[in-house]
């Protein structure tokens, strides 16, 4: 994965207080990270940066559409999603990213890479089945849809039974049943 400046957020020369960063995903964003979930994307992130004086308090929003294949039908549309999450950036001895809502920076550091929060947030929110929102509500029309309503099993005929099955028990189950009623 190869670095960006356009996803380093410098924070040393901010002020204390929130700043706002907003970018625009498309599927080139996807690429360096071999995500091939969907065709295209259209998706707005809206990164709320709160400096503190000991830490960095990070803010993450997305809101768009991914165009897809609906997982009943195969027909193309755009679904969409929404997320957030929050990340908190303090200072240490090395840099780790264990934990998912904790980033610990080394001290000298001036900068925070924030592109895998990115990757992250919009590749967990998006579910893995997909289904065309037409369907839902019936207006979508297609061959597909159609073979399945002609194929489908109608469950409204009356069952057949045998008046032979309903004749014959087994007599170890009538003695028991002589016991019930003899009270």
């Amino acid at each position: 994965m190869k670095v960006t400046n356009e996803f380093l957020i410098p924070f040393v020369g901010l002020k204390l207080g929130k700043h706002q960063f907003e970018y625009q995903i498309n599927k080139e964003f996807f690429e360096d990270y071999d995500y091939d979930e969907f065709e295209a994307c259209d998706i707005k992130v809206n990164i709320v940066l709160e400096k503190k004086s000991t830490m960095l308090e990070l803010h993450f929003k997305h809101k768009g559409t991914i165009h897809v294949p609906c997982d009943l039908t195969s027909e193309m549309f755009d679904f969409p999603i929404k997320g957030k999450i929050k990340v908190i950036v303090q200072f240490g001895e090395d840099f780790n990213d264990d934990n998912e809502e904790l980033l610990i920076l080394p001290f000298g550091e001036h900068q925070v890479d924030v592109k895998q929060y990115i990757y992250e947030m919009i590749a967990l929110s998006i579910p893995l089945k997909k289904i065309h929102p037409g369907i839902k509500d019936g207006t979508l029309k297609s061959e597909a849809l159609d073979k399945l309503n002609e194929l489908k099993v109608n469950s409204k005929e009356p069952k057949k039974t045998d008046s032979k099955e309903e004749e014959t028990t087994d007599p170890r189950w009538d003695q028991l049943k002589k016991l019930l009623t003899d009270k």
